[in-house]
């Protein structure tokens, strides 16, 4: 059965999005990468070279591969930075598929600001992009997001880097029933079974980084999250069972002989 993720103009096999920051090098990088089976790794700009030739690119290590490489507006804190940014990738890259943060509070929480994303959503949007925009998890927000032109919705589930997991599970599955555009659970997985839960509650995607890149062993978890994903997709496609207060025997009751 073909179980394909959509984001705008753009086809995913793999429903798990990778970040490419906190690698001890482009090589690791790389190599976790392809083994999460991810067909799309995210970028900050600001901070891990795509755009300068001239310098260690991180470009050059995936250029035999088919991974997708998705900016991000990381380190922004207006609207106005973040629309410069990407119009200036987009120039020197040719990409126009970009993950949209905007930064409110940058010394503790890294909470987005949500009012300015939503200024450079609706912006970007008229500039052709192809945008996936990190929120909180926020049902009345993610709706404005959609709505301002977002084509995939990111809302956290927990502060970035926290790996605690998702915190608030009923906003993830009020986000999912408010949008038609996908949902991806991003920020604070921390490890396989929460990436799990995430695609069992109905999220479309997840993507994690710290998760992967500062676990004792990157390549591994990477694995993991690739089969953690894809059983928790099956798990809420094929409907788990009703949750009750007391016991249903397992054997059938009726029809006994003795």
């Amino acid at each position: 059965m073909s179980d394909i993720l959509k984001i705008g103009k753009y086809e995913l096999k793999s429903r798990l999005i990778v970040g490419s920051g906190k690698y001890d090098s482009f090589q690791t990088t790389l190599d976790a990468t392809l083994a999460s089976g991810s067909e799309l790794i995210t970028v900050a700009v600001r901070r891990v070279n795509i755009t300068d030739p001239n310098e260690e690119n991180l470009m050059d290590y995936f250029k035999d591969t088919d991974v997708k490489f998705l900016p991000n507006s990381a380190g922004c804190v207006t609207a106005d930075e973040a629309i410069t940014l990407f119009r200036l990738t987009r120039e020197a890259t040719g990409i126009d598929l970009i993950k949209l943060e905007v930064i409110g509070d940058t010394a503790k929480t890294l909470y987005p600001d949500v009012i300015e994303t939503i200024k450079a959503c609706e912006v970007l949007s008229k500039d052709g992009f192809t945008i996936m925009a990190y929120t909180n998890d926020d049902p009345i927000i993610a709706k404005r997001l959609e709505d301002a032109g977002a084509h995939a919705v990111m809302p956290l589930a927990s502060p970035i880097g926290s790996g605690l997991g998702i915190q608030n599970r009923f906003n993830v599955h009020f986000i999912k029933e408010a949008l038609s555009v996908p949902v991806i659970v991003d920020a604070g997985i921390g490890c396989a079974s929460d990436a799990s839960v995430a695609m069992e509650l109905g999220a479309d995607g997840v993507l994690t980084n710290t998760a992967i890149a500062q676990a004792k062993n990157p390549i591994l978890m990477a694995e993991a999250m690739k089969h953690a994903v894809m059983a928790g997709r099956k798990s809420y496609l094929a409907g788990r069972i009703p949750k009750k207060p007391f016991a249903t025997a397992s054997s059938p009751t009726e029809g006994l002989i003795f």
